[in-house]
């Protein structure tokens, strides 16, 4: 049998090369029992290849190709309109069409067939390639069935196809295509089934469009369709389309839109029997190929006939569980301001950091809360917690409470209406210094690590660090610790609310978080605004730091007239924070120490945005107002009834506020601090194992989980497959987006904001820091691309520390993530901006360049 040309049974994961996704998915169905497929055969990749080998215009057209980017969208258009005239003229080898001529006899070359495209990286688990490639209906006669497939041939450089590819990272000149030849099915009804629903992402919801005719008519959108749901055996909902027109092959081959009967046009397409019955086969396939599928079929004759099955490839994966239960998890992420995949060594570190019942999925940590939501009193506390933490998170658990997911007891169960929990009792006192005794102690622990960790290696260093991590986790749960942050906490939350209550003021404790000492965070931005003084007078360098990019940068600035007093200032600011950096929970990203050029831009904005010694200036100033607000607040407090209680209390809170809540950055900075002594050590092993021929690379480690890099060091061996499976997997879940809430059954609960209190056209979201801005709106993804002015009002996924510096040259934040405990509302409050987090889709809604206004005391953007 010629490799040109397969018999569709042939197909399978070992041919996946010459016959694509499509062929390799269509022989998979031939293996399952009780499933029908239409009869077929492929032209092979083989044999694209070959024509396209004898055509040296194709081939440098798309070398030429390949040299763009998405962006250069008129020349793609240009160059792949060649390329496709050019590929529908070829000759096909005579092997080739030999053939096909042979296995159009044998299925009745009269007969009406499908010529579908099937491309090598199509209906894949990475990415579906749906609809980027031609298929024709109905073609009739082996001339005709040559010709389509040189047209499926061509459509491989679509200019859709094209762009898809690009986003997606593959390379047009390693790319062949092959082409499916099915025999047609005159089918009397058609659709698409989704083995897990493709709105909720619930794997126990099957999904069933259905319309008379073939399925042209549903994937174009010529035709309404019927929508079934099927859930465990039974039809939980049908929504009946009328079908006034379907999609028939014409006689003249082709396909034709045609009236349907009047007496059909409201009629169930499916009864319910068959819908049950393509339901069963949905899942037998779902079965078959281990995961959800986008199947297309077709009925005739009370027969169900599958012509297609991909893998669902958008849906996010579940946290892997013990037990069959329902269960429910939340995003670590959402509340840790990094939405970001992260690789196995990251997730690795920071589960072993936490003692919270956590399970990965999609390159993201999930928080199991089932338990906590069963218990009426731990469900309350957790419900609170979101509030504070991402208001949103709070509706979606509500959400799936109110839907009876898992049996709860909802006797004493607050409803979205319900008024507010009584006031917390005020804070104790606390010890003055308790602040700098944690902070010592600290210190002190991690310059210890710094020392002892230099002496390890192999498995002694895997056991030192296991260890240690103890020691970092008795810290950031240290109840002492707990006990500075909850009290300035609980203060704020006091203030915000009696100074509303007796005094009618909204949010009175962002003004008095103005300038708290102690907030390492805060200070890492005014700290870097220090350093841009001192490279202020030296046009030379500032020349040669806007024309650099090189990490190397340090090592060139004693060239320079001022070189070495700029080296130590940016070295000094490195020595303090250079373990930090954007997405800084997982230890693999790279660090500001190890990729210094990272605060180029950062510094020269502050030169452009700021005169000399903005740092103090902004400090005091934030310092005198907060201390105004007191005074004002006090003074107006023991006007009041009982007035000089009342000012007692607030003064104590605002105490609180001042001495404590700085401390709240600091845990964090000790972990990535920590982190990166580790990571340091880790890297100095990884160089031992490159070295040694065990890895290929040093930075293969982050792919591994801890436990699977300790036995490596140990055993010196490693399956370099397991490190490529793991790249491919990384850059799939990076484009995934993370939900707030899943369930075990895969169902997202995203939440919603339930309020009718804003503008017409106002954005909801999360009041965290008061005021109202109005401003330029610089919706910015990667911090490196910053370039921003003073005034701009930064728009943006979410923050984290390493953002911070930003904060000094903007009016106002807007972020798709956060609640008011969260880091970017902290700083936010401390600096004085106005500030909305939590606003969904935030940075597709606001476009860059537009004038927006920031109500950071209602919590809602609009759009000017």
């Amino acid at each position: 049998m010629s490799s040109m040309v397969l018999d569709l049974r042939e197909a399978d994961k070992r041919t996946l090369a010459l016959v694509g996704g499509k062929g390799m998915n269509l022989g998979r169905l031939f293996r399952i029992p009780g499933v029908h497929v239409p009869e077929g055969f492929c032209v092979t990749t083989e044999a694209y290849q070959q024509a396209v080998a004898q055509n040296e215009t194709v081939l440098r057209l798309i070398d030429q190709l390949a040299e763009l980017h998405a962006a250069d969208q008129e020349r793609i258009r240009d160059i792949s309109g060649k390329i496709r005239q050019a590929i529908i003229q070829l000759e096909l080898p005579a092997e080739v069409t030999n053939a096909m001529a042979s296995h159009l006899s044998k299925l009745d070359e009269e007969h009406a067939y499908a010529v579908r495209s099937s491309a090598t990286a199509e209906d894949s688990l990475r990415a579906s390639y749906a609809g980027q490639h031609d298929s024709y209906l109905n073609i009739t006669g082996m001339d005709a069935v040559v010709d389509h497939v040189r047209r499926c041939w061509a459509s491989l450089y679509t200019d859709r196809a094209v762009i898809y590819r690009m986003q997606n990272g593959v390379d047009h000149r390693h790319l062949a295509i092959a082409v499916v030849v099915q025999r047609m099915i005159a089918s009397e009804a058609s659709g698409i089934m989704f083995t897990a629903d493709p709105i909720t992402a619930n794997r126990k919801v099957l999904s069933i469009e259905a319309g008379f005719g073939l399925g042209e008519g549903l994937v174009s959108g010529l035709v309404s369709a019927d929508h079934y749901r099927v859930r465990e055996g039974e039809i939980i909902e049908r929504r009946i389309a009328a079908q006034t027109s379907a999609v028939y092959g014409s006689e003249h081959g082709g396909t034709e839109l045609k009236p349907v009967d009047p007496g059909s046009q409201l009629a169930q397409v499916l009864t319910d029997q068959q819908i049950m019955e393509l339901s069963r086969i949905g899942k037998q396939i779902e079965a078959a190929c281990g995961q959800p599928q986008d199947i297309e079929w077709c009925l005739v004759q009370d027969t169900f006939y599958i012509v297609q099955s991909r893998p669902i490839t958008t849906l996010f994966p579940i946290p892997a569980a013990d037990d069959d239960s329902n269960r429910v998890y939340i995003s670590v992420g959402h509340q840790q301001m990094m939405t970001d995949a992260m690789r196995p060594l990251g997730l690795s570190f920071y589960l072993m950091t936490t003692p919270a019942p956590m399970r990965t999925a999609g390159g993201r940590l999930f928080v199991d809360v089932t338990a906590m939501l069963a218990s009426p009193e731990s469900r309350f506390r957790l419900l609170s917690s979101m509030a504070q933490h991402d208001p949103l998170m709070k509706d979606a658990l509500l959400t799936v409470i109110e839907q009876d997911y898992f049996q709860v007891d909802k006797s004493t169960e607050p409803s979205r209406s319900s008024p507010p929990p009584a006031s917390s009792p005020l804070p104790d006192e606390l010890d003055p210094n308790l602040v700098s005794d944690l902070i010592q102690r600290s210190e002190a622990s991690i310059e210890a690590c710094k020392q002892e960790i230099q002496t390890k290696s192999g498995i002694e260093l895997m056991d030192y660090i296991q260890e240690d991590i103890l020691e970092l986790r008795k810290f950031l749960f240290d109840p002492q610790s707990m006990l500075v942050i909850n009290s300035a906490i609980q203060a704020s939350a006091w203030i915000n609310e009696h100074m509303k209550e007796w005094l009618g003021e909204q949010q009175a404790a962002d003004a008095l978080a103005k300038s708290v000492p102690g907030n390492i965070t805060s200070e890492m931005g005014l700290a870097l605004l220090d350093v841009a003084d001192v490279l202020r007078p030296y046009p030379e360098i500032i020349e040669y730091l806007q024309q650099t990019k090189d990490d190397d940068y340090l090592d060139e600035l004693v060239k320079f007239d001022g070189g070495r007093v700029v080296r130590e200032a940016i070295g000094a600011f490195l020595d303090k924070y250079g373990m930090r950096c954007a997405g800084e929970i997982d230890i693999t990203k790279p660090r500001w120490r190890e990729k210094p050029a990272t605060l180029i831009p950062l510094i020269l904005s502050n030169i452009k945005n700021h005169e000399p010694n903005a740092s103090r200036r902004k400090f005091e100033q934030g310092q005198q107002e907060a201390l105004a607000t007191a005074e004002e607040l006090l003074r107006r407090l023991s006007m009041l009834p009982d007035g000089d209680q009342k000012a007692q209390d607030a003064k104590r809170m605002i105490d609180l506020i001042r001495n404590f809540s700085g401390y709240r950055e600091y845990p964090k900075y000790a972990m990535v601090n920590r982190y990166f002594i580790y990571k340091q050590a880790l890297l100095r092993e990884a160089q031992r194992l490159f070295q040694s021929g065990v890895i290929e690379d040093a930075e293969d480690i982050w792919y591994l989980s801890f436990e699977e890099l300790r036995e490596v060091v140990r055993t010196k061996q490693l399956d370099q497959q397991i490190i490529s499976k793991r790249k491919d997997e990384y850059q799939f879940y990076a484009k995934l987006t993370p939900p707030r809430v899943i369930t075990s059954d895969g169902e997202i609960f995203m939440g919603e904001y339930r309020r009718g209190d804003l503008p017409d056209g106002a954005i909801a979201g999360i009041a965290v820091s008061s005021g109202i801005v109005e401003g330029r709106a610089r919706v910015i993804t990667n911090m490196e691309d910053a370039d921003l002015e003073e005034g701009d009002i930064l728009v943006t996924a979410f923050t984290d520390p390493s953002w911070t510096p930003l904060f000094v040259s903007i009016r106002g934040l807007v972020t798709e993530v956060g609640g008011l405990m969260t880091h970017g509302a902290v700083i936010a409050r401390e600096y004085g901006l106005p500030a909305v987090v939590g606003v969904d889709h935030a940075t597709k809604r606001i476009q860059d360049g537009q004038r927006i206004r920031v109500n950071g005391t209602e919590g809602y953007i609009e759009i000017l």
